[in-house]
């Protein structure tokens, strides 16, 4: 079990946290992660490209020119694929990118993007992350006080519209539920900052 120190909002330690080395201490596997990452990016991608293929354009439905006797070639449409403003052949239509990696796999991959900022020493535990009303300038302190300077993934054990709220308007600075964790972000992300309950939920279900 690796010890990490808890701190404050302000940035001060109120005590010490042990993290479980099955889910923060295991060996980063990098192919894994850059699985992960691919699918993940993958399964973002709108796929909403389209082209008209020669039923879709519009006009051609007369023959050009009579079959024989012109001494050019034969021709059915002027917007078969060889003519200028032709339909397309075998260009892209709507599809879907997304696939599935095995369970395991995924499992793996989260477990070594956890493990890397904790040898990276880039995880940072709080006792707690909440705010009276939405500000954006206190939650801008606090990035001040935790001596963050670029991007940072805050993880909160639910989710709480206040703190997501204050954090939405500052460039680098992700809000998600550990729920919501995952490989794309950890990797996009500098710095993982933690509520202490949400490193106790992440290892009730990862654990």
């Amino acid at each position: 079990m690796s010890k990490v120190s808890v701190l404050s909002q302000t940035g001060s330690s109120v005590g010490d946290i042990e993290l479980n080395e099955a889910i923060f201490g295991i060996e980063p596997n990098e192919a894994v992660l850059f699985e992960a990452v691919v699918q993940q990016r993958a399964s973002l991608r709108q796929g909403n490209h389209k082209v008209k293929n020669r039923s879709e354009v519009s006009g051609g439905g007369r023959k050009p020119w009579r079959q024989k006797g012109t001494g050019r070639a034969r021709q059915g449409s002027i917007r078969s694929p060889q003519w200028r403003g032709g339909g397309v052949v075998f260009g892209p239509t709507p599809r879907s990118y997304a696939y599935k990696l095995p369970r395991k796999v995924r499992r793996l991959a989260l477990l070594s993007g956890l493990s890397s900022k904790v040898r990276e020493e880039n995880l940072i535990v709080l006792d707690e992350l909440k705010f009276d009303a939405p500000k954006t300038k206190e939650f801008v302190q606090v990035l001040t006080d935790l001596s963050i300077e670029k991007k940072a993934l805050f993880v909160t054990a639910n989710l709480d519209e206040t703190v997501a709220l204050s954090a939405r308007n500052i460039p680098g600075v992700t809000v998600i539920t550990a729920e919501g964790i995952n490989v794309l972000d950890l990797v996009g992300h500098e710095k993982l900052v933690m509520t202490k309950a949400a490193v106790e939920k992440v290892e009730e279900v990862l654990g």
